[in-house]
């Protein structure tokens, strides 16, 4: 498990993707789908599948979710869709890789191919390869994408003063890249990426500081959940208002957070702004 002795009095956890970082609908767009419609033979759909990723993965409530869980929800979607039934296509759901995500934290490339290697399942293989596709695919692709504004400010604002720690579900190959082209790396603690753990257990650590000390950044309701998990405040980076979230978080809520002023009120504010932005339901007619 991930550990840390506190230098400081506060903890800050930030994601990466999509908070940190406008790396989301790049990613997504063009090296997760583009491999999901090939590995999973899904191009006689194309256009369904594409719908169904990109509302798990950037515009429902499961957005900013690990790979693997977002890939079976996508195609869960996309098997309930009356318009991929009419044309006669079967979505199959891999139940190896469902049965291998209800017993593994670490859902990532290093473990699922040593569950690969133990159990020769052809689910599991099949995920392999599709998100080997995608890593190659996004360190290819993916690169110039700087920050967004406020975001190098607020951890200027937050050194000297907290622990700060990246919390994501992305490899961590590719955080430490984005971070480092960026000079952010210099800013944080860690980067804690889906080889250490969930969020929940990487923002486990916070039970080292007082009660009220640790804030999660975050653009999803699982970065929420994280800091909810283990007593701590969560700021969120709205959706499609990233800059206004950054540049608030600057203006009041740093100060808020170091003051003891953060929980309560404004935080209930914040959620209540927050829970707006992302639906839990398609747009579409579901089966």
């Amino acid at each position: 498990m991930f550990d840390i002795t506190p230098k400081h009095e506060f903890l800050v956890g930030i994601d990466s993707d999509g908070c940190a970082f406008d790396t989301m609908e790049l990613k997504h767009k063009e090296c997760f789908i583009p491999n999901i419609i090939n590995s999973y033979e899904l191009q006689g759909v194309s256009k369904y599948a594409r719908e169904a990723a990109e509302f798990v993965n950037l515009y429902s409530k499961s957005r900013g979710i690990n790979r693997f869980p977002a890939l079976i929800e996508a195609l869960e979607w996309l098997q309930k869709r009356p318009e991929v039934a009419a044309r006669g296509i079967n979505i199959r759901i891999p139940q190896g890789l469902v049965d291998w995500l209800k017993v593994e934290t670490k859902q990532a490339n290093p473990a699922l191919a040593a569950a690969v290697e133990k159990s020769g399942n052809p689910d599991l293989k099949q995920a392999l390869a599709w998100s080997k596709a995608v890593n190659e695919m996004i360190a290819n692709v993916v690169r110039g994408v700087p920050p967004f504004p406020f975001v190098r400010e607020c951890l200027q604002k937050l050194q000297g003063k907290a622990d700060v720690l990246v919390v994501s579900a992305t490899p961590n190959e590719a955080l430490h890249r984005e971070w480092e082209e960026h000079g952010l790396d210099k800013f944080v603690a860690s980067i804690c990426g889906q080889e250490i753990g969930t969020k929940k257990e990487t923002l486990g650590v916070a039970a080292k500081y007082p009660a009220d000390h640790t804030l999660m950044i975050g653009d999803a309701p699982g970065d929420h959940k994280a800091a909810v998990a283990n007593k701590a405040l969560f700021f969120p980076i709205n959706p499609g208002a990233e800059e206004a979230s950054w540049r608030r978080l600057y203006e009041e809520g740093i100060d808020r957070f170091f003051a003891g002023t953060f929980a309560g009120a404004y935080q209930t504010q914040l959620l209540a702004e927050f829970d707006k932005y992302l639906p839990d339901r398609p747009p579409w007619p579901v089966a």
